[in-house]
């Protein structure tokens, strides 16, 4: 056993100066010879040590990947593609003091996050929706640019970016004519979200890290802190890493990275500017889906010349009619767009596209294809006629602004659409669900309302294209689960003017549709995330009768949203802001105890805020909860509330 620690000690070093140092210090044969002595006392004993370099070797396919719930959510980022987008994130962030900043670049792959215990590594799952996300273990373990021990004896979790270098890509696609890969991007994600393992490590991914999204114990103090942790500790960072202290000196950083960033082997579509201090951060904290103290400054995404062919008309959920362009395809960051949008017929007509134009293309934050406008009007370039018809139905457009709808509700890719939305992952979640499958089912099967997807048997879907027994039994049964639901959920599901899932979360927190319904315009504007505007849509649509005749029917078909219920313990009915460093463990372990106590914790001090928990160098939370009276206390009352030892 002691020369098999000391074999993975030594073959773990000179994989680290391969793979994460790119300075090797023996030759290829030195590292092969004792790797197949380790191998073999493996063979001989049974065992195989956590931190053994044979435990990278590409395993057997799986089944499926399974769905892990991270320690800590995973945020996405707010982004900025103006200096003036920029000013404003500076603007918020000086209003809690000054703050150093740091720059690094935003590398353009799949993020990941990798779990270790007591020193040994343990888990690998993709982002997903930053509250849990897939297993990749078995492929995340063919990747040589982390390590499998660390020195580290607590929780912890750390954030990378499963990359495919341009150059691997190209060997790849050279050794591989019957599979080209089109870009990096793409590749890693399906390089990492393979269910083959030997699949994954044939397009040789790597993991650059750049972020400690939660520590168990001594957690770090800046973002500074957290890089040097991740480099003495054996994780694959990319050099460049800059701390400045003034907005010109930040955007001198992001101008080199722009003009850097073409001469690198990683693909990058921008730089992340972020607080350094944790102390700041903690008082800044997040909105719904990023935190306030980091923002991606996208560069402008490439661009390209083409000729529009002929523009037809798309028909959304809201009877919305977009202009769609038909182009000559062309390559744009890494794939051959042959569509395009316009916003609606007024953008149209501001950019002056006609059929036959030669027109600017880019990929709008390089995903979107998006027409800039007409580069050149070609002689004989015919102009797009307004539509005084919807194309689907043929009933009459009325137009509101610079925008075109069909007034006709019951329009066919409208009531698609419609269904497709409430369907949705972030709706009523119905896998398998697609648009194109909706589509048949309204064609063949009548399908029109919500409600009709709950009367769906097995009887109706046999003898449908693609639709054989297994398939059938997973729709169904993915039918069947979304009748249980929370509201907030079912409220944006439904699709009312306006209602977004932060809307849909305040609403529900009203306890019932019910309520909902009885709700004045008083009481609807005076909520943070809803206006005038939607508020006279939610009015409306409870005014409506065939609306609440499909609420019915739902009820009736067994769909039953409900309420998340509330944890009850000692902090219950309160409302509590966490501010300054707490000795002994995290804000967000903190924030979880104070949640599972029944309580509810808020990122900002208002008057609706009934107590204040202040650790060291508390700010201006704290000064603002004293000037409103509200209760503070500090981390032994939080303690002894819990009846927990500090």
């Amino acid at each position: 056993m002691d020369r098999m620690q000391e074999l993975c000690e030594i073959l773990n070093r000179w994989a680290y100066e391969y793979y994460v140092l790119d300075d090797p210090s023996v030759p290829d044969r030195e590292y092969d010879r004792l790797y197949d002595e380790l191998r073999e006392l493996e063979r001989e004993t049974g065992t195989v040590l956590p931190q053994s370099p044979t435990r990278r070797v590409g395993g057997e396919p799986v089944k499926g990947f399974e769905r892990h719930t991270h320690i800590s959510r995973l945020y996405s980022l707010d982004k900025a593609v103006t200096e003036d987008e920029l000013s404003a994130f500076f603007t918020r962030v000086e209003k809690h003091g000054a703050p150093t900043y740091t720059v690094e670049y935003k590398f353009d792959g799949l993020t990941v996050c990798l779990t270790y215990e007591k020193g040994n590594f343990v888990r690998a799952t993709t982002r997903g929706n930053g509250v849990e996300g897939e297993d990749v273990t078995a492929q995340a373990l063919t990747v040589k640019s982390f390590p499998l021990k660390i020195s580290y004896q607590g929780t912890l979790e750390v954030r990378g970016e499963a990359i495919i270098r341009l150059s691997a890509l190209e060997k790849y696609n050279a050794a591989h004519p019957e599979e080209q890969l089109k870009n990096a991007r793409n590749a890693a994600a399906g390089a990492i979200r393979n269910l083959d393992p030997k699949v994954t490590a044939t397009r040789s991914p790597e993991i650059l890290f750049y972020d400690i999204n939660y520590m168990s114990e001594n957690p770090v103090a800046s973002q500074e802190e957290g890089m040097e942790f991740l480099r003495r500790e054996g994780f694959k960072t990319y050099p460049y890493f800059k701390i400045c202290k003034t907005f010109d000196e930040v955007t001198e950083a992001i101008d080199e990275i722009e003009i850097e960033r073409k001469k690198i082997d990683v693909l990058t579509d921008g730089a992340v500017v972020k607080v350094n201090e944790e102390s700041v951060r903690a008082e800044m904290g997040y909105t719904d889906k990023f935190p306030r103290w980091a923002i991606a400054f996208k560069f402008e995404a490439e661009e390209a010349e083409t000729t529009v062919h002929s523009v037809r008309w798309q028909v959304g959920r809201t009877g919305k009619l977009t202009p769609l362009a038909e182009v000559t395809p062309v390559e744009l960051a890494g794939a051959t767009v042959r569509r395009a949008t316009l916003n609606n017929f007024g953008d149209l007509t501001k950019k002056r596209v006609k059929v036959g134009s030669k027109v600017l293309i880019r990929r709008s934050n390089e995903v979107i294809p998006e027409i800039l406008g007409a580069v050149s009007e070609e002689e004989g370039g015919v102009p797009v006629e307004k539509p005084l018809f919807c194309p689907a139905c043929h009933s009459p457009v009325a137009e509101v602004g610079a925008n075109l709808f069909c007034t006709n509700e019951e329009c066919p890719p409208r009531v698609v659409q419609k269904l497709t939305h409430y369907c949705s992952k972030n709706a009523m979640d119905v896998e398998g669900m697609s648009e194109q499958t909706l589509s048949l089912f309204y064609d063949r099967l009548g399908v029109r309302r919500f409600s009709d997807l709950y009367h769906l048997t097995a009887e109706n879907l046999q003898g449908l294209e693609g639709f054989k027994e297994k398939k059938i039994a997973n729709l169904l049964g993915a039918v069947e689960k979304s009748k249980h639901i929370p509201l907030d959920r079912f409220l944006y599901a439904i699709g009312i003017g306006g209602i977004g899932r932060v809307a849909a979360r305040d609403l529900a927190a009203f306890g019932s549709l019910e309520a909902i319904a009885d709700l004045t315009f008083e009481e609807l504007v005076a909520l943070e995330n809803v206006g005038e505007i939607t508020a006279n849509a939610i009015l409306n649509y409870f005014a409506n009768g065939e609306n609440r005749a499909e609420l019915l029917r739902l009820k009736e078909a067994g769909v039953t949203p409900f309420v998340k219920e509330k944890n009850v313990g000692v902090f219950s009915g309160e409302t509590v802001v966490l501010t300054g460093t707490l000795s002994s463990m995290s804000r967000p372990e903190a924030q979880k105890l104070i949640e599972e106590a029944g309580g509810v914790c808020a990122n900002s001090v208002s008057s609706k805020v009934t107590l204040v928990i202040a650790g060291e160098k508390a700010g201006s939370k704290l000064d603002k909860a004293q000037k409103l009276g509200i209760p503070v206390v500090g981390e032994e009352e939080l303690f002894a509330r819990l009846g927990r030892k500090s």
